[in-house]
């Protein structure tokens, strides 16, 4: 779904085993009762990625990358799954091991911002993936003193907009050219504690009841 593809300018293929933050995999109950497992990505999931990004509409393509791109690179596979779990994090959503979802972020050098990205596959939208996501990612990011998230979506992905307008975070947005910037602080004010705790409650309405560890999300 949104925007657009890493910065070139980042640094830091890390992500072996040996730093793999266990801790942060979990459930998810998405809005539809149904369960899937999020989880940091690991190094080894090139292959897993690589048929992610090939189940793909090119309209999805289009509007997470900006452009026409069927296929990933070696290089650009080797990116997205090695990652340091500090200035750059990523999540996947899985469905019986089959990647359906992804969401990163990637600090901007030298700041406490970060570029926020992410990508479900068509199937699956719609379903509460990418606010699970972005609340994650927001965790994560706060804990290694990250403070704001920027995001690029173009205009016409209402989709994605949505998840960053609905989510509780004060957004602020701009757009030029057909493309919408979204900025906004990811601390955990009252606003976003309610939207969250809303979403939870929606996808507990659809469902017939969670598994230990499941993190509810509605939208």
């Amino acid at each position: 779904m949104p925007a657009p593809a890493d910065p070139p300018h980042a640094t830091g293929l890390t992500g072996g085993t040996s730093d793999y933050p266990s801790s942060l995999v979990g459930g998810v109950r998405l809005r539809d009762g149904s369960h899937l497992e999020v989880r940091p990505i690991r190094d080894t999931d090139g292959p897993g990625m690589t048929s992610f990004h090939e189940s793909l509409s090119p309209r999805s393509v289009y509007r997470r990358f900006f452009f026409a791109h069927p296929r990933l690179s070696p290089g650009e596979v080797e990116r997205f799954t090695h990652v340091d779990y500090h200035d750059r994090m990523a999540f996947v959503v899985t469905d019986e091991e089959r990647i359906v979802g992804v969401g990163r972020y990637e600090r901007t050098e030298a700041s406490d911002e970060a570029e926020v990205a992410f990508v479900v596959t068509d199937a699956y939208q719609r379903r509460g993936i990418g606010a699970s996501l972005l609340d994650r990612l927001a965790e994560v990011a706060a804990d290694h003193g990250i403070t704001t998230f920027v995001a690029q979506t173009l205009s016409e992905n209402r989709d994605m907009l949505g998840v960053f307008l609905n989510s509780g975070f004060p957004v602020d947005s701009s757009s030029e050219s057909g493309t919408v910037t979204v900025r906004f602080p990811i601390e955990p004010t009252a606003d976003y504690v309610r939207a969250r705790e809303a979403r939870a409650a929606r996808a507990a309405g659809g469902s017939s009841g969670a598994g230990p560890q499941d993190d509810p999300v509605g939208r």
